[in-house]
C-alpha cells in the first residue's frame, strides 16, 4: 500500500504574494499525490477553502502526521509556526515573503525547485536549540512556555526603567537599570538579540545568550554561556514600573514587582528544513547584504603561492 504524505502549509494572509505561492504549492504538491492541509481560518482567507485539493485541519494538531510544515511568509509567520507544531517536532521548511528572513530556506523566486525538493525528498532536517520559560511569582510556577529565537524581559512603562537582578546558575551577578534583558538561542542571535548588541553565534554551537537593553551599570556586557547553565532575571522594580515577557514577540506575560524568569535549554528542539549545504558564513553576507569585495580565499592565495608555502 503507498503510504499518503501530507504537509501542512501555513501562509500569511496579508501578503500580497501568499495566495499565488499557496495556489501554486497545492496544485503541485497534490499533482504529485501529496495531500495539502491547511488551518481553516488561513485557507478562507487565502481563498482556498473550496479548493477540492485542500485538506482543513480539524481539531487537536494540525501538523500530526505531516511531513514537512510548509511556511509562506517571513520570520514571523515561521515562529507561529514553530509555535504550532513545537509539540510533534514536524519540521519546518520556509518559504521567504518578508525582507531578511533568516528562518526562511527559499525565497519566493524558489518555488518551483523548493516543489521537487519537497516531491523528491532532497531535503535534510537540522535541530535547532530552544529555551523553556518559566515564570514565578511568590516562589509559585504561573506560566511556563518556550522560544525559538529569544524571550526578553522588557519595561512596560515607556518612561520608567527596569529594575532587574540577573543570575546565572544559582548566583547572582548583577542589578542592572535597563530597558530590559534579551535571553536568546543561537538561532535567535541574528533577531533581537543582534539588535541589542549581543553577539552573532552559528547555530551550531550549543550556548545560551544574555543580553543587557540599554543598561545604566558598570558591567552590562553581552554573555555567552553553557547550554547546561540556567538563566534568572528577577524583577525588583516598583510595582508602577513593573514588566513584561516576551516570546519569541509572539506571547506575553505581565510582570510585577518580584516577579522571576528562570530560562534554560529546552526539551524539544524546533526541526528546520535545509534544502543546500551552504555554510551560515553565506547566509550571513547573503541575508544582510555584506561586503565582501576583495576577497580571493585561501584556494586563490594557494594558486598564486601567496600563503609561504
Amino acid at each position: 500500500m503507498t503510504e499518503q504524505r501530507r504537509v501542512l502549509l501555513l501562509a500569511h494572509p496579508g501578503r500580497a504574494r501568499a495566495r499565488d505561492v499557496a495556489c501554486q504549492l497545492v496544485d503541485a504538491l497534490s499533482g504529485h499525490g501529496i495531500r495539502v492541509r491547511l488551518l481553516p481560518d488561513e485557507a478562507e482567507a487565502l481563498g482556498l477553502a473550496d479548493n477540492e485539493h485542500v485538506h482543513l485541519a480539524g481539531a487537536g494538531d494540525p501538523s500530526a502526521d505531516c511531513e514537512l510544515v510548509v511556511v509562506i511568509g517571513g520570520d514571523g509567520t515561521i515562529l507561529r509556526a514553530a509555535e504550532l507544531a513545537h509539540e510533534s517536532g514536524t519540521p519546518l521548511l520556509g518559504v521567504n515573503l518578508g525582507h531578511v528572513g533568516f528562518l526562511a530556506e527559499a525565497e519566493y523566486e524558489d518555488v518551483s525547485s523548493t516543489i521537487d525538493a519537497i516531491v523528491e525528498r532532497r531535503y535534510t532536517a537540522e535541530d535547532r536549540l530552544t529555551i523553556d520559560v518559566s515564570v514565578f511569582r511568590d516562589g509559585e510556577l504561573v506560566t511556563r512556555t518556550f522560544a525559538l529565537n529569544e524571550a526578553s524581559v522588557e519595561k512596560a512603562a515607556r518612561e520608567r526603567m527596569l529594575e532587574v537582578v540577573v543570575e546565572v546558575d544559582g548566583r547572582p551577578l548583577s542589578r542592572w537599570g535597563c530597558d530590559g534583558v534579551v535571553c536568546a538561542t543561537p538561532t535567535g542571535s541574528t533577531a533581537y538579540n543582534f539588535s541589542a548588541g549581543g553577539p552573532v553565534v552559528w547555530p551550531g554551537v550549543e550556548a545560551l545568550l544574555m543580553v543587557p537593553i540599554s543598561a545604566h551599570a558598570l558591567f552590562a556586557r553581552p554573555l555567552v554561556v553553557a547550554p547546561t547553565s540556567v538563566l534568572a532575571v528577577e524583577v525588583i522594580a516598583p510595582a508602577e514600573a513593573a514588566g513584561v515577557l516576551w516570546c519569541d514577540g509572539r506571547r506575553t506575560v505581565d510582570l510585577p514587582r518580584g516577579a522571576r524568569i528562570e530560562v534554560r535549554r529546552g526539551e524539544r528542539p524546533v526541526r528546520l528544513v535545509r534544502l543546500h549545504e551552504a555554510p551560515f558564513t553565506d547566509r550571513l553576507v547573503a541575508k544582510f547584504g555584506l561586503s565582501v569585495e576583495g576577497w580571493r580565499g585561501a584556494s586563490e592565495r594557494r594558486r598564486r603561492g601567496e600563503d609561504g608555502a
